[in-house]
């Protein structure tokens, strides 16, 4: 497959002018990223990186840190994880209170904010130093010592993020948070600021390829179940309410950050990161979107 003729058509095809949408200002220091940026990486398991544009540009991948904090969590607490949080897609947007109420502050699943303060939780109570240890987690799986958060990202978000302390107040009343609240956000927002290149977030991704395998080292960090139900959770979750809508168009296993950034796989061929700041309604990005469906309509292959 001749990926880097089907990037060169993508990139020739769209360009990010094209594209309504607004970057996450709800979050200021987001709002201070320029909007008409485009960057693509595609890293295939047989060997071959491709790429398009700014596709070495840090950016702050945001609910995409959602996945890798998954894994960790899975890592520790096996099927009992599905006790505290459920595998059902949402259908309502990234950060609603309405479900939790009526769900007795059992989050649908791991990918909405309520699930991944959850998981957040999950991860305090197991790491010794919790912002530390998971960073050296996401680098040990990226196989890149640089990746680091963003401080002013994360300080941002803890300024400005009511709606998350909402939700966390909300589980803490019906006995789905163990920690202190302040410890527990403090350290989800650290987490969301993580920024990576796409080219970084593409190679990363390659675990969930690789039926949960690092490529360079060949060591199982996910058993071949663990990584089955990652990727069906990003298939059926990884979008909030337009889940259904990616599975249409693009047909990948994937998650999406208000940061602008898209990872997706396609188990055993390649990882895929497309950046583009400007987000649709859904708090997805609108040309990434766009990007990874001509990818997969270019290339005749999606998991379907």
């Amino acid at each position: 497959m001749d990926y880097q003729r089907i990037l060169a058509e993508i990139n020739s095809e769209i360009s990010p002018s094209q594209f309504n949408g607004k970057v996450a200002a709800y979050i200021p220091e987001l709002a201070n990223v320029p909007a008409d940026q485009f960057g693509m990486h595609i890293c295939c398991l047989q060997g071959g990186n491709y790429a398009i544009g700014a596709q070495t540009t840090p950016f702050s991948i945001q609910s995409i840190s959602k996945v890798f904090s998954l894994t960790l969590a899975l890592l520790y607490e096996g099927t009992a994880l599905w006790e505290r949080v459920d595998v059902e897609p949402s259908g309502d947007p990234f950060n609603s209170l309405v479900q939790l109420e009526y769900e007795n502050g059992i989050p649908r699943n791991p990918l909405i904010n309520a699930g991944a303060l959850v998981i957040s939780d999950i991860l305090v109570s197991h790491l010794k130093d919790p912002k530390k240890d998971y960073l050296a987690f996401i680098r040990k799986i990226a196989g890149n010592p640089d990746i680091d958060f963003n401080l002013k990202v994360a300080a941002s978000e803890k300024k400005w993020g009511y709606r998350n302390s909402a939700l966390i107040n909300l589980m803490k009343s019906f006995g789905n948070i163990k920690n202190d609240i302040e410890e527990v956000l403090d350290f989800y927002f650290h987490k969301c600021s993580i920024e990576m290149s796409c080219q970084a977030l593409a190679q990363t991704f390659l675990l969930y390829a690789n039926r949960g395998c690092l490529l360079d080292s060949h060591e199982k960090i996910l058993s071949p179940t663990q990584t089955k139900r990652i990727n069906a959770i990003m298939q059926t979750c990884g979008f909030y309410d337009e889940a259904g809508e990616f599975s249409f168009r693009v047909g990948l296993p994937g998650k999406s950050g208000v940061g602008g950034g898209i990872a997706a796989i396609h188990p055993g061929k390649y990882s895929v990161v497309v950046w583009s700041p400007k987000l649709n309604p859904k708090g997805n990005s609108s040309m990434g979107m766009a990007a990874l469906e001509l990818l997969t309509t270019k290339s005749g292959l999606s998991i379907f």
